[in-house]
């Protein structure tokens, strides 16, 4: 049976050491979260997690959900396991206390949705596409819309999805067909099919916000005609209760690989009411804010996935006996040694734990940076902020998915053959993961999205910002026993500076130079900027292990630092030999040759 235990003592390392949360104490959010507060919510987070959400994740994956007369029934217990999330108000930590959040930093929940994707992915998903939905309405809806609907959506009462994809139209949302039809009231009557709908349609909450992207009738074709609405599953009257069912429901569940404890539903639109949510033919702008939530999410889905693989195979690799040390006998009294002495099980285990703790710092880093372009009173911490939640959105989406579900295959790997046997529950870690590289913009779109807007964006501001921060960085702690994480840093720095400048200068005149280099791109990015965070985690391992407290910690974490800069790190060349090689060996093929 598989397990998982929080990783609080990570957690506290980089919120307390690493970032010091203390230092923005007096700013918004922060203020309340002191550390002991902090400590409570972790300590309580870890305990749902491990004792609530984790015990059903098999149970979800064999069970999955059912449809019966258009009625969705979720598998047995998450009913039951979401009233104790709602109950705990665990919705309201990140949200506004105007809507009766408790305004706690992303930061934190961040944190709180790890350990929830990685004790049930598939459960974490229903209040995961709620936060997404709340913050579409708190940004662009009006202000009726906003105290009608946020208070439910905060409290976990209602849930929220988001409604773009289409059987005809993925990626390409110009094409979409869903249309709208003024009414005279000012609501729209909403017509159409949508596909790949996330939770929705479940049995967790009494009422479901579908976010959903549609053209009004003469609006011009293409993206730009694109307008957003809320539908809601049941009409909500003027006090504030449910009235009667919209024209909504669920015409079928996706069969799928994985997270089989969502219900993937087709939506089927019959006129159903809705209200325009932010401008007309503006859809686009207020849906992506609901989708970039969602890209850092899922994002954060492939950490939580490779997390819970790596300490199940850890525990395996411990306790699984095979073959003996090449060097000699570990254990000479036991009939062989546990595979853990073998290099490349260690390798296997190492490369997803030196991405994990890397990962997860990038993630709260991140997370830290949308906290501070809001909270802070200084103008350019909060320009930076807004650059580095921008520019690494797609590398976290993207770069974090597609190693995360490496590192599952790995860690089933390192179960041999007892990791293909559904019984272990790795293989359904591997099956969780996948769809991570695939929903809210497959990677290769991610990957397009930085090389073809985000670096260009503000004339290259953002970069060139992430940059300096690296630079200053390196510049600022000159220390000798810093320098097998900051040379490291500056090398793959130089990588990452030639590939930008080399598709500044090829990819305008080409621009299958950009798509052919894109991906690489993006991994090169995620690489440096994990690198990035293991050279301030080293720093801050460097600075307690003087203390004499919690010693094999900090010198595990240094032990860690120093196989990502010496095995991983190097994959930065590689990646920048790629871009140079340009679109030519790609392109010359003509599709006869396949």
């Amino acid at each position: 049976m598989p397990t998982y235990k929080a990783p609080l003592r990570e957690y506290r390392f980089l919120l307390r050491d690493t970032f010091n949360i203390e230092q923005y104490s007096a700013l918004p959010g922060f203020k309340d979260a002191p550390l002991d507060v902090v400590d409570q919510i972790l300590d309580e987070a870890a305990k749902l997690a491990e004792d609530v959400l984790q015990p059903l994740n098999q149970i979800g994956d064999r069970e999955g959900c059912k449809l019966e007369n258009g009625v969705v029934t979720t598998p047995k217990g998450f009913k039951e396991a979401y009233k104790t999330l709602v109950e705990g108000g665990w919705p309201a930590l990140v949200a506004d206390p105007a809507y009766g959040g408790q305004g706690l930093p992303n930061a934190l929940g961040v944190i709180f949705n790890e350990m929830v994707s990685s004790a049930n992915m598939a459960f974490g998903m229903y209040p995961g596409l709620s936060h997404g939905a709340y913050s579409a309405l708190l940004h662009h809806g009006t202000d009726e819309q906003r105290k009608t609907y946020l208070p439910k959506l905060v409290s976990g009462e209602w849930t929220g999805t988001m409604n773009l994809t289409e059987p005809q139209c993925g990626t390409d949302l110009g094409l979409l067909r869903t249309k709208a039809v003024p009414q005279a009231d000012g609501s729209y009557k909403i017509t159409g099919t949508k596909i790949f709908i996330s939770a929705g349609e479940h049995d967790l909450a009494e009422n479901i916000l579908h976010l959903v992207l549609a053209r009004v009738e003469g609006a011009p074709a293409g993206i730009k005609g694109i307008s957003l609405f809320l539908v809601p599953k049941f009409l909500v009257k003027e006090d504030g209760t449910l009235g009667a069912r919209n024209g909504v429901s669920c015409g079928a569940l996706e069969h799928k690989m994985g997270i089989h404890g969502n219900a993937t539903a087709v939506l089927n639109y019959d006129e159903a009411t809705g209200w325009l949510v932010g401008e007309r033919e503006k859809g686009m702008r207020a849906m992506f804010t609901m989708m970039n939530e969602a890209r850092l999410g899922v994002g954060l889905q492939g950490l939580s996935q490779s997390e819970v693989a790596y300490q199940n195979a850890l525990a395996y690799a411990k306790d699984r006996l095979q073959g003996r040390s090449l060097t000699g006998a570990k254990e000479p009294a036991k009939p062989a040694d546990p595979i853990i002495v073998h290099p490349d099980v260690r390798r296997m285990l190492l490369d997803a734990k030196s991405f994990n703790e890397g990962a997860r710092a990038l993630l709260v880093w991140t997370a830290l940076h949308g906290d501070l372009s809001h909270a802070s009173g200084d103008a350019q911490v909060r320009e930076t902020g807004d650059d580095m939640m921008a520019l690494l959105t797609p590398v976290v989406k993207g770069y974090l998915t597609d190693r995360g579900f490496a590192n599952a295959v790995e860690s089933q790997q390192v179960y041999g053959g007892h990791g293909y046997i559904e019984e272990n529950g790795v293989s359904q870690f591997v099956r969780d993961a996948r769809i991570a590289m695939i929903y809210e913009g497959a990677n290769g779109i991610q990957a397009l999205d930085l090389v073809g807007r985000k670096l260009a964006a503000n004339g290259g501001r953002g970069v060139f910002a992430f940059f300096k921060l690296i630079d200053d960085f390196i510049a600022a702690n000159k220390d000798d026993k810093l320098a097998p994480f900051t040379a490291p840093l500056a090398a793959a720095r130089k990588d990452l500076e030639a590939a930008t400048t080399w598709f500044m200068e090829n990819a305008l005149q080409n621009p299958d130079n950009a798509g052919a280099g894109s991906v690489d791109y993006l991994h090169l990015f995620g690489i440096t900027s994990v690198a990035y965070m293991w050279a301030l985690m080293a720093k801050a391992a460097l600075a307690k292990l003087s203390t004499g407290d919690d010693k094999a910690f900090y010198e595990t974490k240094l032990k860690t630092a120093r196989y990502f800069v010496e095995r991983i790190l190097p994959e930065t060349a590689t990646h920048l030999l790629r871009i140079r090689n340009g679109a030519a060996p790609l392109m010359a093929f003509s599709q006869d040759d396949f």
